[in-house]
């Protein structure tokens, strides 16, 4: 069944610059995939970086926030399928998209559960350990009405799926696991001798990356670089900023890198990902990557969620207290030893095998596109169990929809009096 479907960005995908990038492309490809005829819309200033929608067949158009031509054009457009990018996109246009397009399937792409990862961002600043993250803040509320107003909500991470399911008590029947691709074919990885340095990479925009670089760069790299005092780590990152270059130091083996023109390369040619992430969400996709290629990483339980076990990690997880003695300790003692030893780093490169084939196996009953058109073929009967949906909907309830039209309203230029 050919449908039209409008996806609705938060930013242009990017997918050599992030992994939020990766998966926006990987839904694009499944519905154009299935014949769908799709529109992709954005209201974000425009990126030298973005994919080319064209090729792929999609057309693409620029919107704007808190305007009612967003109206007409959805009308126009009569989509059977809207995806909002972020709760943000959701709380924008949603209720839009319902006033105009009733029947329509509005799909949330969470990316990752954005409360989450603030919330732990603000636990390691004040107590020093994102497991005391606040769960039930603000913004939290607001991204699981989000997730409760939508039909659909795709979920990046297991992790997360069981924390919307048993802390936020969300509806299953809401809810659809959609992991990050793992399918791409790669050539056979190059052997431990054939490989070079250390790497750490994530686009510098994503707060949990910068601090991680920082983490390197004050405690975890001069602690490794004691032992290892030739080796060399190579930072790589899109959009870095005069901070981050600022950081360059041959002396020290400290390379900045910047953008990677192909993460395949950074990956198949490093022996060992560093990324001492204190803080974030989701499923990181550098991990993924570095997978792929059969590249140890060393990491804490937040880089592995939602990805593996501690046990079955391809290289170490450490603690997430970086700036404590002994997590430093550990994490120069992990990294020397899958540097130097050879048959260490040919054990943990076979898990990195393992682990990604296991990972791609991790998926729901039906691929992405066929459960979407299912769901649409009963949506009256698949809305008629999701009561706090209906609520949330209720007039009482729809602040943020004033609000649009309100700001709306305050931009339109009054017209001039007549002399």
């Amino acid at each position: 069944m050919n449908l039209s479907a409008v996806i609705i960005g938060y930013v242009w995908p990017e997918p050599n610059s992030s992994a939020a990038g990766q998966n926006m492309l990987s839904i694009i490809k499944s519905m154009c995939s299935a014949g769908h005829k799709v529109t992709f819309l954005t209201a974000a200033t425009d990126s030298e970086h973005k994919t080319d929608l064209e090729s792929l067949g999609v057309d693409s158009r620029e919107i704007t926030l808190n305007c009612s031509s967003f109206d007409s054009l959805i009308e126009d457009l009569a989509p059977d399928i809207v995806v909002f990018d972020r709760y943000m996109t959701e709380e924008q246009f949603s209720w839009r998209v319902k006033a105009c397009c009733p029947n329509a399937l509005r799909v949330l792409n969470t990316e990752d559960l954005h409360s989450l990862r603030q919330a732990r961002h603000n636990a390691v600043k004040m107590h020093g350990d994102a497991k005391l993250a606040d769960l039930n803040t603000e913004l939290a509320q607001r991204e699981i009405a989000a997730i409760l107003r939508s039909d659909i909500t795709l979920v990046i991470s297991k992790h997360e799926m069981q924390l919307l399911t048993e802390h936020y008590q969300v509806p299953r029947s809401q809810l659809f696991y959609y992991p990050l691709p793992t399918d791409k074919s790669v050539p056979e990885s190059p052997s431990f001798t054939d490989r070079a340095h250390f790497v750490h990479i994530g686009n510098f925009r994503h707060a949990p990356n910068w601090d991680a670089v920082l983490q390197l760069k004050q405690f975890i790299w001069p602690a490794i670089r004691q032992a290892l005092p030739d080796a060399q780590l190579h930072i790589y990152g899109a959009y870095p900023p005069k901070k981050a270059t600022q950081l360059h130091n041959e002396k020290q083996g400290f390379i900045v890198k910047g953008w990677a023109k192909s993460v395949d390369d950074v990956m198949q040619n490093a022996r060992v990902l560093l990324a001492p992430l204190r803080f974030g969400a989701g499923v990181k996709g550098k991990f993924l990557d570095a997978m792929r290629f059969a590249t140890p990483s060393i990491t804490t339980w937040i880089g592995a969620e939602g990805i593996a076990d501690d046990n079955s990690w391809p290289g170490a997880v450490c603690g997430a207290d970086i700036d404590q003695a002994k997590t430093i300790d550990e994490f120069a003692k992990h990294a020397v030893a899958l540097y130097n030893n050879e048959e260490i780093w040919a054990a943990a490169s076979q898990k990195a095998v393992e682990c990604v084939a296991l990972f791609s196996q991790q998926k729901d009953a039906l691929p992405l596109e066929p459960y979407l058109t299912n769901v649409i073929g009963s949506i009256a009967q698949h809305r008629q169990g999701l009561f706090l949906q209906s609520l949330l909907w209720h007039q009482t309830l729809t602040a943020s929809k004033y609000m649009s039209q309100w700001i709306e309203a305050k931009n339109k230029k009054p017209k001039p009096i007549a002399s």
